[in-house]
């Protein structure tokens, strides 16, 4: 009997689009596991405004990678990509194919091809850059990331504070552009990868994260990010689903209009997450409905 190739299944796709319910089938289907690629999951503080799967559903199947972590730890997916490797050279071939699925891109790239190889930087530029952060806010961070690294400001999400930090404390600290670093060189993987990303119509994509905002609203959104208002410098509550309540917490303007942005930030997570997975030629795209279809795909990738 032919001995079948490790296979690590990409389940992708945009926030709200149907991932969660899609792995759990796929997972029972293939008697294996899920781990998490969603850098918003791994945080156990963090449940209602990072739409984390229930516990409920979390039973259903194994997950790795959520609930991981406290907002006070610090981590990189440096050390993401080393401790999901590590876990599929102990769960290989015992588990056939393993499942990784989430909207968060840059882990995923992290597990596939592996990271590029960056310098060494003194620690004092990523405290200024903090201190300057909480000072004066994002924008003139923004805008002196357009002036010293233009290439890779024109490609950043340019609303992610860790993203943008990162890059400046790189130009700053070598005095060459983060760009320039960033060789999209692919590491070598013992395993044979099947990316499949998940869309839907835009209207019926839009319509179910402002559905899923007010459902997580009426479960205690605004009540969550109140318990974790004392810690909004963390890195890890930089994100959607928090920011906009603190600025409401903060005074800047009223609930209503803190709600009108967790829907209108939500949906523009969604197309930048969009925006990434297109960008890849690899990924199959399907309905999160063709569940069927779905497997019969993977079926024939593993030539099963």
């Amino acid at each position: 009997m032919k001995q079948q190739t490790n296979t690590l299944l990409i389940i992708s796709g945009p926030t709200a689009v149907g991932k969660t319910d899609l792995c759990i089938n796929l997972a029972k289907k293939f008697n294996t596991f899920i781990i998490s690629a969603d850098s918003r999951q791994f945080f156990k503080e963090m449940n209602i405004g990072t739409a984390k799967p229930s516990p409920e559903l979390l039973q259903k199947a194994t997950h790795y990678f959520i609930n991981s972590l406290s907002i006070h730890d610090s981590y990189d997916v440096r050390q993401y990509e080393n401790e999901v490797l590590d876990l599929l050279n102990l769960k290989f071939p015992d588990y056939n194919p393993i499942i990784l699925s989430g909207g968060s891109g840059l882990y995923i790239d992290a597990v596939v091809v592996g990271l590029d190889d960056m310098p060494q930087i003194d620690p004092k530029w990523r405290m200024e850059l903090v201190f300057r952060l909480e000072k004066n806010g994002l924008r003139p961070l923004q805008e002196q990331l357009q002036s010293l690294d233009p290439v890779y400001y024109a490609t950043v999400d340019l609303q992610n504070p860790q993203r943008i930090i990162r890059a400046l404390e790189v130009c700053l600290g070598t005095g060459k552009r983060y760009s320039s670093f960033r060789t999209k060189k692919k590491s070598k993987r013992p395993f044979k990868t099947i990316k499949l990303a998940l869309a839907r119509d835009r209207e019926e994509l839009y319509q179910r994260i402002n559905q899923r905002m007010d459902q997580m609203i009426a479960e205690g959104l605004f009540e969550e990010a109140e318990k974790l208002y004392p810690f909004r410098t963390c890195n890890a509550l930089q994100t959607v689903g928090y920011t906009e309540i603190f600025g409401f917490m903060d005074g800047l303007y009223d609930r209503e209009e803190a709600v009108r942005l967790l829907k209108r930030n939500s949906r523009r997570y969604a197309k930048r997450q969009l925006t990434w997975l297109r960008k890849d030629p690899e990924y199959h795209w399907f309905h999160p409905d063709q569940e069927e279809k779905i497997v019969d795909f993977i079926y024939r990738q593993m030539g099963l």
